[in-house]
């Protein structure tokens, strides 16, 4: 049984007090939470902060990126062992925006995994397709590219410890989201994909989609039998919001 995940992805947002005031809200209905696991990225300024108020409680914390590196002359870049000396747990690698803003590869996105894995921390890998690729046609041609770069990189036993995301790029920040069976149509190609590899790893794999998930959606997307959890953008900025997504599972 995978063990559903919820993770948040705060984004370039926030202030010392709404971080504050954003994790105490999630603390106090994190009781209510029992059976999927939480996750909150905040900003890397704000990590030293989440870390204390978080403080071993029931909710992880991880980070929105790392550099390959491990250390360096790499101005502006946080690395592994930074994130994990404070206590997180999970890190975001290949999402859309880093992807299209930042000029980031499918290659530099399994070295990222394998940065991340060499210090402990758990990859949640993104993958996904512009709506201009949905429309062609060539949504399984681009998730298939992404995901085999993971495979020939890292390798099949990388995925066993970690995460994917499916975000299709169309549905982050537009309000639009995917319909549950063409999300699932996507999760169940992706868990094929890697089972083509390895079954075992596959079946063992959290698959979370992300792209506008809300609270009134989440319940419906969250019967999908290959769609295990969600990593939420917006939405994860307002806990009652957030935590009623995690109730969803």
């Amino acid at each position: 049984m995978r063990r559903p995940l919820i993770a948040g992805n705060w984004k370039m947002n926030g202030t010392r007090d709404s971080v504050s005031a954003l994790i105490d809200g999630l603390l106090v209905g994190a009781v209510d939470v029992a059976r999927a696991e939480m996750v909150v990225c905040p900003p890397a300024v704000f990590i030293a902060e989440a870390a204390a108020r978080l403080d071993g409680g029931p909710i992880a914390l991880g980070a929105q990126d790392l550099s390959e590196h491990a250390a360096g002359a790499y101005t502006g870049e946080v690395a592994g062992p930074m994130l994990a000396d404070y206590g997180c747990r999970f890190v975001i690698i290949g999402h859309s925006e880093r992807r299209a803003f930042h000029g980031e590869d499918n290659a530099l996105v399994a070295r990222k995994m394998t940065a991340a894995q060499a210090v402990g921390l758990t990859p949640i890998a993104c993958v996904g397709e512009t709506l201009e690729e949905r429309e062609s046609g060539a949504t399984e041609a681009v998730i298939g590219r992404q995901i085999d770069a993971l495979l020939d990189g890292p390798g099949v036993g990388a995925l066993a410890d970690a995460v994917v995301a499916y975000e299709p790029v169309w549905a982050i920040g537009t309000g639009l989201t995917a319909t549950p069976d063409q999300a699932q149509a996507v999760h169940a190609f992706i868990r094929n994909r890697i089972s083509a590899r390895d079954a075992t790893v596959a079946a063992g794999l959290r698959i979370l989609y992300g792209g506008s998930v809300k609270g009134a959606n989440a319940p419906e997307l969250f019967t999908m039998d290959d769609i295990d959890g969600g990593l939420i953008g917006g939405a994860a900025l307002d806990a009652n919001e957030f935590l009623t997504i995690c109730r969803a599972t």
